[in-house]
């Protein structure tokens, strides 16, 4: 493309044949080159410094420089020697350029590369042509052909995890009348070649391939990509479906995931040479990733929100278009803060799991966490489920995984809205089971509570809640308020047979909550406006 437009460039990589990597060295001792694209393993060789050192260059541009980082997705340690060029080339202007770099990732740019001085510039990752699609894989093959059947005679990439599964799926496509094509390491490379070469010149094709395809590619018209597999990362995945749509029109993408390619996936990691630290990390992005699938909001939101960016719901994306059934996790978002804050914010989804379910592992003894007010308060919630709770919370920005810091989990932007009962959230998942053992019959129904006397409970609550510096959870669950309008009891004694009320409890708060619920024969709102104003209650305080 640099010599379409007469700027004298030539290439120098693992792919260049050997003619013309001959003739490239040829121009570059001679001082014929004004560009040169050149891989950094090809670049840092002695033959090759000493060529450019004759003619000094101006400038070094570095592209994906996410590669440089620890932290990045696609760390490769050739790139590191790139931090060498300063001392060959001091009066040569570097600049380095990534499209998936997190804040830590660019922080790590910029000491490495850059000795930690360097101007940043960040702009939008928002991509708002970009229809932003994920689902479970049922069916994966009818999945992918409803996709492609949506976008007949239109280029796309089909991204898949194995190259076994690249072959099948390109041969299954060709079958059934689609030009598609097969692409990944393991292919020779003048097959490589014309395959690609077909997807650029060509209207309609397919490109089916793992993450060996797309490094360079800029074609305008790439109308969907689609992952058979979930990709390793946000940042992965954000990069490949940035293939798609570059003209600017609408374009599509569809990621599919089960619990195959996930336990795959953390095979993957566990079994790679990189050091442990480095694998800790590459978890940490991977339940990033998780918890878009899973979040209940919209995609993009989320997205961009992992890149520390905002934005209103999108309505370009499948949890916009068609909203999945939620709950009201409120509650279940304020005891995870809780537990974050009051472990200090130190520790890791695990642990925190074990403080919620109340489960005595050696380490929360260790840290006595058996002892905070917190401890069990989640215990009628399963692991698994936890888990994904938890994941949905960091990707929607109420909590954050500090991702250089051994993976803790910290309060996120929205916390103390959350923890004040200001803002309320949804998540994706089933409701809480009741404990085991647990009698349920002698306790009312949650419709049955009185809606006014509700709310007065949860005023009192809230109230009760602010003055200890606590999340209104602490004191009494909202299952125990819907208990106490639904009984009304009269005495200490009615009281502490409602759900949740214990001694402790009885003995700090019963006095408070019995005067509200002899109280309950007052008259009831009679208007709509006073009918909302305890409705707005209700909702705040959930």
């Amino acid at each position: 493309a640099s010599r379409l437009n007469g700027v004298a460039a030539g290439a120098l990589n693992s792919a260049t044949p050997r003619a013309d990597a001959a003739e490239t060295h040829r121009q570059l001792r001679e001082g014929r080159l004004r560009l040169l694209y050149i891989s950094p393993e090809r670049l840092m060789r002695p033959e090759v410094l000493e060529g450019l050192a004759r003619h000094g260059p101006a400038r070094f541009a570095i592209d994906e420089a996410h590669c440089i980082s620890q932290w990045g997705h696609d760390f490769r340690p050739d790139y590191r020697r790139l931090a060498e060029l300063p001392e060959h080339f001091p009066d040569a202007r570097l600049s380095a350029f990534t499209a998936t770099a997190d804040a830590v990732t660019r922080q790590d740019i910029v000491e490495r590369l850059f000795g930690g001085r360097a101007k940043v510039f960040v702009a939008g990752f928002d991509r708002p042509n970009l229809q932003i699609g994920m689902a479970p894989r049922i069916s994966g093959p009818r999945q992918i052909d409803d996709l492609l059947d949506r976008h007949p005679g239109q280029s796309g990439i089909v991204y898949t995890l194995s190259r076994k599964e690249a072959e099948r799926t390109a041969q299954r496509l060709s079958s059934s009348g689609r030009t598609a094509l097969p692409y990944h390491a393991g292919m020779d490379q003048a097959i490589r070649d014309r395959h690609q070469d077909r997807f650029l010149s060509e209207d309609g094709v397919i490109v089916v391939a793992t993450i060996a395809f797309g490094m360079g590619i800029d074609k305008p018209d790439v109308r969907f990509v689609a992952h058979v597999n979930i990709p390793s990362t946000v940042e992965a995945y954000y990069q490949e479906i940035g293939r798609a749509g570059r003209d600017g029109l609408p374009a599509e993408t569809l990621m599919l995931h089960g619990m195959d390619d996930i336990r795959l996936r953390r095979l993957m990691i566990d079994d790679s040479d990189r050091p442990v630290e480095a694998k800790r990390v590459e978890h940490q992005r991977l339940n990033a990733l998780l918890g878009l699938c899973e979040t209940a909001g919209c995609r993009r939101q989320a997205l961009l929100g992992y890149f520390g960016e905002t934005c209103a719901p999108c309505g370009n994306c499948d949890r916009c278009l068609a909203p999945v059934d939620t709950i009201d996790g409120t509650v279940i978002a304020q005891k995870a803060l809780s537990a974050a804050l009051r472990t200090g914010q130190r520790f890791g989804a695990e642990h925190l799991i074990a403080v919620l379910r109340g489960e005595t592992t050696e380490k929360v003894r260790q840290h006595r966490h058996d002892r905070l007010p917190t401890f069990g308060v989640g215990a009628d919630i399963a692991k698994a489920l936890w888990r994904s709770y938890l994941r949905q919370l960091a990707a929607t920005d109420v909590l954050k995984i500090d991702i250089g810091g051994h993976g803790a989990l910290k309060l996120g932007n929205r916390a103390r809205a959350v923890l004040n009962g200001a803002e309320s959230v949804a998540l994706h998942g089933e409701a809480a089971r009741p404990p085991r053992g647990r009698r349920q019959a002698a306790e009312s129904q949650p419709g049955n509570a009185d809606p006014a006397l509700l709310a007065q409970l949860k005023q009192v609550r809230l109230d009760i809640a602010q003055a200890e510096g606590v999340p209104a959870f602490v004191v009494f669950h909202d299952r125990s308020l819907q208990d106490m309008a639904a009984r009304k009891p009269q005495s200490l004694e009615q009281l502490a047979d409602c759900h949740g009320v214990g001694a402790s409890k009885l003995d700090r708060y019963g006095e408070r909550m019995l005067a509200v619920l002899k109280d309950a024969a007052s008259p009831q709102p009679s208007t709509e406006t006073e009918l909302d104003d305890v409705r707005r209650v209700s909702a705040a305080d959930s």
